[in-house]
């Protein structure tokens, strides 16, 4: 990076003796022997890929600045490279590692994966007290045979968990009582609340939908007020005049009576357009934007028959919007099970929504959206108040007679032990420590959301799925690059990355790159390249019958089965002779 650009000579020293040869160690420090870039390139082209989103092609203007000349697929590798070399330093200080974690009382065990479309799950494992990413996989699922390997892969460099949270997924619950025995498993309460909403009025909520996708209402809404907008932009000052109404100061001079009913409506019916996004980002069940959608429009109906009694001027045909709205929202208004899902829903959200406020997570005041971890109030305190709300529930006979809210109950005693854990004793170096882990498995959400943004803002792809095919296991490893501490245990009095990776075995780094290129490839480069030279599939058909006599001409010689001299028809195998197929 100081220099770009440069040849160097190497004078190496043989000993007679033992035959040892010696190089230039500053050169070896510098880059891998028989590398073209040097090892500050390297961590230059990984930190700028992952810690600062950037892309190839800017990556290759930003070196080109600094007299080093790169494509962008050899950014690419290096980047691919990166990943590899830290995965290596990562294994090398695992015992440190471990020795910090002891100092904080051990590791809280935070498993989660991810995965999207057609990709693999890819499931790490992070510490809830200093959020390092301690290990990483991919896998074709979360079941329980691929995740005890996992397991016991980290349970062996880090020792036994103080705790694990998790999800509720089966596969991480058997795995984890396989490995990591007699250690307490709690789960996420987010991804409880999450889960037992959507068994709770999730039925309803799919009714809604269904029924509102059917009559359209929506479109039929955006396109009512895209042409009011346009109305509304081709007439100067009326929409400014508009806010003195508003404002409850009357209509302005500058805002013509006719026009008012049509203002009035676009700003209704943008108000109930929102309702599709209403919400703390957090959801379904805990955001219920179809039902908000529905009830809103119910409003904007019972609002446009009021408005439509107004006679703002003699002429009745001023009010002619409010019935072309009212006639959109004819088949909302008649369909009788649209209006008794939203009744059942609305009951079963009110209720959910009770529970939340109990568990203090998830509430909407907060405005922490998928970022809350659940800080507020003590544990047992939150417990009792959850044990209130379960024996309200269960005392009630309509609540008590109904199974779907008998399932609710259910659930919250099946997962009880598992949701209120006491706090957990440990004993350190400094003497004991009380550890309460986290209620909610968030830092592993939120790492997994910061992961897929900054591959965003990297490619400008907004899915996941080629992302996750493509990127190496260890790639979240560089997540840990912004935590300081973890930082000093890597590199151990080093000054930088470029030092570190400088004392790592190349030839493994290679070997390991040969490895993972040869799992991930499917498709032979000659295959490829015979591919493009076609340009047709079918193209085969006349390429194979132009060489068909060479080709057996030339078997005639090799086969001994087939006697010189001998008719074709007589000895040749029926493939010879047979059609060609692509």
């Amino acid at each position: 990076m100081a220099v770009g650009e440069f040849i160097a000579r190497e004078i190496k020293c043989s000993c007679p003796r033992c035959g040892l040869i010696v190089g230039s160690l500053k050169l070896s420090s510098l880059l891998p022997p028989g590398g073209k870039f040097g090892y500050d390139v390297l961590v230059y082209v990984g930190e700028s890929t992952f810690l600062r989103c950037r892309n190839a092609k800017e990556i290759v203007g930003e070196l080109k600045e600094r007299r080093i000349s790169m494509c962008e697929s050899e950014v690419g590798c290096l980047a691919g490279k990166f990943v590899v070399y830290l995965s290596f330093a990562h294994k090398r200080v695992r015992k440190n590692t471990q020795a910090f974690l002891n100092m904080h009382g051990g590791y809280v065990l935070h498993l989660d994966g991810t995965c999207e479309g057609g990709s693999p799950h890819l499931v790490s494992a992070l510490d809830g007290i200093t959020e390092i990413v301690l290990d990483n996989m991919k896998m074709p699922s979360e079941n329980s045979d691929q995740l005890i390997p996992f397991l016991k892969r980290i349970k062996r460099c880090y020792g036994d968990a103080v705790a694990v949270v998790s999800d509720m997924g089966k596969g991480i619950a058997a795995a984890v009582k396989e490995v990591f025995k007699g250690i307490p498993l709690l789960v996420c309460h987010f991804h409880f609340l999450r889960d037992l909403g959507k068994d709770l009025f999730g039925a309803e909520n799919e009714i809604i939908r269904k029924r509102l996708s059917k009559h359209g209402v929506g479109a039929l809404l955006s396109r009512r007020a895209r042409s009011l907008k346009k109305l509304i932009d081709n007439t100067p000052n009326l929409m400014n005049g508009f806010v003195g109404v508003v404002g409850g100061e009357g209509i302005a001079e500058s805002s013509p009576v006719e026009y008012i009913p049509s203002i009035a409506t676009h700003i209704l019916i943008v108000w109930t357009l929102e309702g599709k996004h209403q919400g703390q980002g957090c959801g379904f069940p805990f955001d219920q934007r179809y039902l908000v959608f529905y009830q809103r429009v119910q409003r904007l109906d019972a609002i446009l028959q009021e408005l439509n009694d107004i006679q703002l001027t003699a002429a009745r045909k001023d009010n002619r919007i409010y019935h072309k709205i009212l006639h959109d929202l004819v088949g909302v208004r008649d369909d009788s099970a649209l209006r008794k899902a939203a009744s059942r829903m609305q009951e079963k959200v009110e209720v959910f929504d009770r529970l939340r406020a109990a568990m203090r997570i998830t509430l909407p005041e907060n405005k922490r959206g998928l970022n809350d971890n659940g800080e507020l109030g003590n544990i047992k305190t939150i417990e009792k108040e959850v044990q209130k709300f379960t024996n309200r529930l269960c005392k009630d006979k309509y609540f008590s007679k109904d199974p779907d809210y008998q399932k609710m109950i259910s659930q919250l005693r099946e997962y009880w032990k598992k949701l209120f854990s006491d706090p957990i004793v440990v004993k350190t170096e400094s003497g004991y420590r009380v550890i309460q882990p986290q209620r909610t498995n968030n830092i592993l959400e939120r790492f997994f959301r910061d992961m897929a943004r900054r591959n965003r803002k990297r490619s400008g792809v907004n899915t996941m799925e080629r992302t996750i095919k493509a990127m190496l296991a260890d790639t979240p490893l560089v997540k840990n690059l912004e935590n300081k501490d973890y930082l000093s245990i890597l590199l151990d009095g080093r000054n930088s990355l470029q030092e570190l990776f400088a004392e790592i075995d190349v030839q493994e780094v290679r070997d390991k790159i040969n490895k993972l290129r040869n799992e991930s490839e499917t498709t032979s480069a000659e295959t490829k390249r015979i591919i493009k030279m076609l340009e047709q599939p079918e193209s085969l058909i006349p390429l194979l019958q132009q060489h068909k006599h060479t080709l057996f001409s030339r078997s005639l010689l090799v086969s001994p089965d087939v006697a010189v001299g001998t008719t074709p028809a007589a000895n040749a195998p029926r493939c010879a002779t047979s059609s060609v197929h692509p």
